[in-house]
């Protein structure tokens, strides 16, 4: 049964909604709530009907970034009723199967998509960007950034295009009440303020609201020649620049999307909405939105990595083992007795993925910044008082981790698994080619390597993984799933020593 399944799915870590009811006694008694939550849930969705209960939600501001004193840099999440979510999961699953099945969401989406993922858009914004500039072009990238993107959505024109999309009967009449009459507010260290209505957007922190938001979205770059790439509301434009003439086409196509976010009410907090020049030879062109000229930088946070015009990755090494540090420096300070299988744990789940978040876009290739990471798990081991005066390599061995290079390596060849078997929904053209099938040395799936005449691309994901997947065993490759590819390639790597 499908509520069921969604029932066992709850995280019993997870707040409760204002009508108190917890995921933990929904999971522990699944098997008796999934029969009446069936019936329940079969009976709204003929009568297009959403309980009051299921449509308040106590909203919990999530710090984002700037001066903690603005309001404007929290975001608003709201904490709804499980049981809602519960049947909201099921929905959305009904919508994601439609919209996949009929092709309706632009490959551009990676945000809330089947085998997409904010590393598959950084890699295909890199393999672009990194092919231009090999090729001697230069590449301008606009970064935009809405207004309380998921707080504007209007909702007459969110149901407008959800029937455009073929979402009709039941379906539809459910999810615009579930829309409609909604109340909200503000929960701070147990104290509340008063309901107020919502009259627009889509809930932060509801499971069917990201959703809709793409949906809504679906079309801003539908008429435009430069290339898009999104992630939910995070957007950014680029295109190859090299003349007056291809900015003003790329000027152009700003003005097309700004015509957009007018006509559909999703206005762009221009003050925040930045350019990038990447390339030696750039002509850093102007652009502007609504007369605004853009703010140019040099440096840029897109989806938690940190992109520099040089499209080196010092700056994202240096931001990553600083937060990473500040990590094992909490620790530090809440842990008076750090055994060696408490600090392994914490470090593998608080720290490192710091330091591996989306590698495969932004893999070091100079020594000091392979460096700057791999001090911070040599500063974690040390942290067992016994192992202190131990060597790290042996360190390393004693707790039975491997180096940080190591890992990205065996991260790259994991992705390049996912790509050439379609476990990620990446063009496998987009970034390989298959070598000479006439080879008869080693595995039938090897790579054929490209030119490459800048430093930045030959260290990129496409180039520096094609020797090292070639030279792996034919089992390995040829495994069937993902975890298989891990267990083997994990036996590999043991039996080279590269453990």
């Amino acid at each position: 049964m499908l509520v069921l399944k969604e029932l066992l799915r709850l995280n019993v870590s997870k707040a409760s909604g204002p009508d108190a009811i917890h995921p933990y006694l929904l999971k522990t008694f699944a098997h008796y709530f999934c029969v009446p939550l069936s019936l329940i849930f079969s009976k709204f969705m003929d009568e297009g009907y959403v309980p009051r209960d299921w449509r308040c939600a106590n909203i919990t501001p999530i710090f984002k970034k700037g001066d903690k004193t603005k309001p404007c840099n929290y975001r608003p999440v709201s904490l709804t009723s499980v049981v809602c979510k519960v049947m909201e999961s099921i929905v959305k699953k009904s919508l994601v199967c439609h919209f996949s099945s009929q092709s309706l969401i632009r490959e551009s989406q990676h945000g809330f998509c089947q085998k997409r993922s904010c590393l598959t858009n950084i890699l295909e914004f890199m393999e672009d960007v990194t092919s231009s500039l090999n090729r001697q072009r230069s590449v301008d990238v606009v970064f935009l950034d809405f207004q309380k993107a998921f707080d504007k959505v209007p909702h007459q024109r969110l149901l407008l295009r959800l029937k455009s999309m073929g979402v009709i009967g039941n379906l539809l009449s459910w999810i615009g009440n579930w829309l409609g009459n909604r109340e909200q507010r503000v929960v701070i260290n147990g104290c509340a303020s008063s309901w107020q209505n919502v009259t627009s957007g889509v809930p932060q922190g509801s499971v069917l609201g990201p959703l809709l938001f793409v949906a809504y979205i679906n079309d801003i770059d539908g008429d435009i020649l430069c290339t898009a790439k999104k992630f939910a509301d995070d957007t950014k434009l680029y295109s190859e620049v090299s003349s007056k003439s291809d900015s003003e086409k790329f000027q152009a196509d700003l003005d097309k999307i700004f015509s957009w976010s007018q006509g559909w009410q999703m206005l762009f907090n221009i003050d925040k909405c930045k350019v990038m020049h990447i390339g030696s030879s750039n002509q850093k062109f102007t652009y502007n939105l609504n007369g605004v000229e853009l703010q140019e930088v040099s440096v840029e946070r897109d989806l938690g990595i940190y992109i520099d015009s040089s499209l080196q990755p010092s700056k994202h090494c240096l931001e990553a083992a600083k937060r990473g540090n500040r990590v094992l420096g909490m620790i530090k300070r809440n842990f008076s007795f750090l055994k060696e299988d408490i600090v392994v744990r914490l470090y593998k789940q608080l720290v490192r993925p710091h330091l591996e978040y989306a590698v495969q876009a932004w893999n070091p290739y100079f020594a000091k910044d392979k460096e700057v990471l791999e001090k911070v798990q040599r500063r974690a081991t040390r942290m067992i008082s016994s192992l202190k005066r131990v060597p790290y390599y042996r360190r390393l061995q004693l707790l039975n981790l491997t180096t940080l290079e190591l890992r990205r390596l065996r991260g790259d060849l994991i992705q390049v698994f996912k790509i050439v078997y379609g476990f990620d929904n990446l063009s496998f053209t987009d970034f390989f080619m298959f070598a000479n099938s006439s080879c008869t040395r080693g595995h039938c799936l090897k790579l054929q390597k490209s030119h490459s005449r800048i430093n930045i691309r030959h260290n990129f994901f496409s180039n520096r993984v094609v020797n090292e997947w070639n030279s792996l065993p034919e089992k390995v490759v040829l495994a069937s799933s993902v975890n298989g590819f891990k267990n083997a390639l994990d036996k590999h790597f043991k039996h080279c020593n590269r453990v």
